[in-house]
């Protein structure tokens, strides 16, 4: 899947595991790569299917939020994107909407319940 990084200080992190780890720390470093590494990997959002599977639980979020995919980094932390790619109307078949997205925006990583 192709990656986008907005946020220039967010994508310094991304890139250069020295200040990832100034930024998050070690631990959570590990996991960023991780995270980052495997939505990389994929071909499409569909790799991540179902919803909420381990160990990356990737799921839409809801509300004031929708729109924006959420995916586990370390307790209570999340990755935040949103695709920047997929069909004009979105499919009724969720499997079909994870299946066209191809391209995403990393916006933050950050504890959305806090």
């Amino acid at each position: 899947m192709d990656i986008e990084v907005g946020d220039n200080k967010l994508r310094a992190a991304l890139e250069d595991d020295s200040v990832c780890q100034r930024r998050f720390g070690k631990e959570m470093t590990k996991y960023i790569r991780l995270r980052v590494d495997a939505l990389a990997a994929a071909a499409s959002l569909h790799d991540f299917w179902p919803p909420k599977s381990k160990p990356e639980r990737v799921h839409e979020l809801v509300g004031d939020m929708a729109g924006t995919f959420s995916v586990d980094v370390k307790q209570p932390y999340r990755l935040l994107f949103e695709p920047t790619n997929g069909p004009s109307s979105p499919p009724e078949d969720m499997q079909d909407r994870w299946k066209m997205i191809r391209s995403i925006e990393i916006l933050r990583i950050e504890d959305t319940h806090g």
